[in-house]
């Protein structure tokens, strides 16, 4: 008896999401069907790869990105080194140098750094803030307010701090959000809702439900990812029906196969190759999971997941 294949077809869509001016502007999300089902319908647009960089330049750095970034000085020089990387859709600036615990810039000096960014590319910008709650209150509405007309995502809303950014950034800036949960399908919905009841738009949110290194709790993000993706098609849940954005370099680069010298564990073989495994497997794993675009590091991953995206859509 021969296969006689059935599509698995939805009457629902992942909302489209677009990011930055012109013609290097993206579009995440609005596909109808699970991650790469193109035997099954509209993949929508592609998944998207970003380029990350800090304002505080490189911070314990490996050969490979030491030597793409050979010569830069500033942020701004990183950026068009960044834009010009094999792969890149759009660029992300990590501001992590506002950190009180760390080197606490102040918020005028990082809106500089924005600023210089921002003018020194064409590619789509993601902003992420600190990672510190307080600053990021602070920080990243001015961020909106500094970047206005430019379309940028902001990331991230969280669960204590989304009325400050959401109204900065998704009302009075018309810049689009990212709202961050922590790999939980209800706090990653709960938090779409009351953003959505601060006045936000839907088609302005991205969802950064977090991730893990793979080989670290792993299947905890697949799981999430799987029951959000399924809730938002097949239970048409428009609750989810955001794209999701993976910083994905945020962790993979500080697992300790990433950061043991050679000297320390000489049966791991080079750091390098290590780190960018662990980019690349992580990036995968995110994309076919369901995260419409990754943030990635090293330019070996982001041209490797650049063409794994190619081949398979």
């Amino acid at each position: 008896m021969p296969f006689n294949r059935k599509p698995q077809k939805f009457n629902a869509s992942i909302r489209e999401v677009e990011i930055g001016v012109g013609e290097k502007a993206i579009k995440i999300g609005g596909e109808n069907v699970f991650p790469f089902y193109t035997f099954d319908g509209d993949l929508g647009n592609t998944p998207k790869v970003g380029v990350e960089i800090s304002d505080l330049g490189l911070d314990n750095p490996v050969p490979g990105i030491s030597a793409y970034y050979e010569g830069c000085t500033t942020a701004a020089e990183m950026a068009k080194k960044a834009a010009e990387m094999e792969g890149a859709d759009f660029l992300a600036l990590s501001l992590e140098g506002g950190d009180p615990n760390g080197a606490n810039k102040s918020v005028d000096e990082l809106i500089a750094v924005v600023k210089e960014v921002a003018e020194a590319v064409d590619l789509p910008l993601v902003v992420e803030g600190s990672k510190n709650v307080e600053k990021d209150s602070e920080l990243l509405p001015k961020v909106a307010e500094a970047l206005q007309g430019k379309n940028v995502l902001i990331l991230s809303a969280k669960e204590e701090n989304y009325k400050a950014i959401g109204a900065a950034a998704g009302l009075a800036y018309n810049q689009k959000v990212g709202a961050e949960s922590a790999v939980d399908i209800n706090l990653a919905k709960q938090l779409n809702v009351v953003t959505t009841q601060l006045g936000v738009k839907p088609e302005s949110i991205v969802m950064n439900v977090g991730t893990a290194t793979a080989g670290y709790g792993y299947e905890y993000v697949v799981s999430t990812m799987d029951r959000i993706k399924a809730a938002a098609l097949s239970q048409s849940d428009a609750t989810l029906q955001m794209p999701i954005i993976t910083p994905v370099s945020a962790e993979t680069w500080g697992v300790k196969e990433s950061i043991s010298e050679e000297a320390d564990a000489p049966e791991w073989g080079s750091r390098e190759e290590r780190a960018i495994a662990m980019e690349i497997e992580t990036a995968a794993a995110d994309l076919m999971a369901g995260s419409n675009a990754v943030i990635l590091r090293h330019p070996q991953s982001v041209a490797t997941i650049a063409k794994m995206i190619k081949e398979l859509a």
